[in-house]
């Protein structure tokens, strides 16, 4: 009996095929990525400005909340009662304590508009809020 075994196998070189895969599918994410984020910026609210704004970098799952100058509250481009907004608001704070929420407000908003929000996060415990601004010199007018 011969129990040698014959391995003739060529050194296995580099593989383009799964390579190619690869890229297909980060690609695909990145497409998906930057769709939801338009999804939840809402177009066409210039936020105010400040000196003083601390630079923040996204966390995952956080919140973000638009008020236009006509006061309609919209979370990923659907409008909000203050009913779901509540309901929503709740539901995420029992799941992530401390689940940050951003409150994006159009520089003509009335101030009893950020206020209604401002109170019902107050209602629902929600405790991480923040507001979005930007640097005078980012101003793109």
């Amino acid at each position: 009996m011969n129990f040698k075994k014959r391995i003739n196998d060529p050194a296995v070189g580099f593989q383009m095929g799964p390579m190619v895969d690869i890229m297909f599918i980060l690609l695909i994410h990145f497409m998906a990525a930057t769709i939801f984020a338009q999804w939840e910026n809402k177009l066409g609210i210039k936020v105010p400005t400040a000196d003083s704004r601390t630079e923040s970098y996204r966390e995952r799952g956080e919140v973000i909340i638009n008020i236009d100058e006509a006061g309609v509250v919209t979370i990923n481009s659907q409008e909000m009662s203050m009913e779901r907004l509540a309901s929503i608001l709740k539901q995420v704070q029992e799941v992530f304590v401390e689940q940050p929420v951003i409150i994006r407000a159009d520089e003509r908003t009335r101030h009893k508009d950020v206020i209604k929000v401002l109170d019902l996060c107050a209602r629902v415990d929600v405790t991480n809020v923040a507001f979005a601004v930007i640097k005078p010199e980012d101003r793109a007018d």
